[in-house]
């Protein structure tokens, strides 16, 4: 289970001094906790699940990528690689990514087997791409490989 994994990677972080990871993880164990209490509020006693947790990692990566972008534009190195180390530090907890080719054939599967024809069933070849692929895809990717192949 993935909280486990953060306890452990926080433990052995922490024994081997390792700020960067010791930091980052401590920032992902709070964001799993609120959440958590964000769930709680929808009815879900026993917080999020694993699929919701690689969401929510997907998404402080994704963060990471959009403040490199806005870092480099502002000339500070520095700051660009604290976000590097921390994106691939939050990596470590995702299942591997799907390659190009990988993407590819995964979308053409998923679109023979809907029976998509067209624009109209980018939505639902999307959510059973997510369903499927949880984690190991980049919805944007996928999205741009979908629309390729069906338009």
């Amino acid at each position: 289970m993935l909280r486990q994994r953060f306890t452990d990677a926080l433990k052995e972080a922490m024994k081997a001094r390792d700020e960067l990871t010791v930091s980052t993880v401590r920032l992902v164990i709070a964001r799993l906790k609120e959440q958590d209490i964000e769930a709680r509020g929808r009815g879900k006693s026993e917080g999020i699940g694993d699929a919701e947790i690689q969401q929510m990692l997907q998404g402080m990566i994704k963060q990471r990528r959009d403040s490199i972008v806005l870092y480099e534009q502002g000339k500070r190195p520095e700051l660009v690689a604290k976000e590097q180390g921390e994106i691939a530090i939050i990596e470590r907890f995702l299942p591997q990514q799907l390659g190009e080719a990988e993407l590819e054939a995964a979308v053409k599967a998923m679109i023979a087997e809907l029976g998509a024809q067209g624009m109209k069933d980018m939505g639902r070849v999307m959510a059973a791409l997510r369903e499927r692929h949880a984690g190991q895809i980049d919805a944007g990717k996928a999205s741009q490989v979908a629309k390729r192949l069906l338009g």
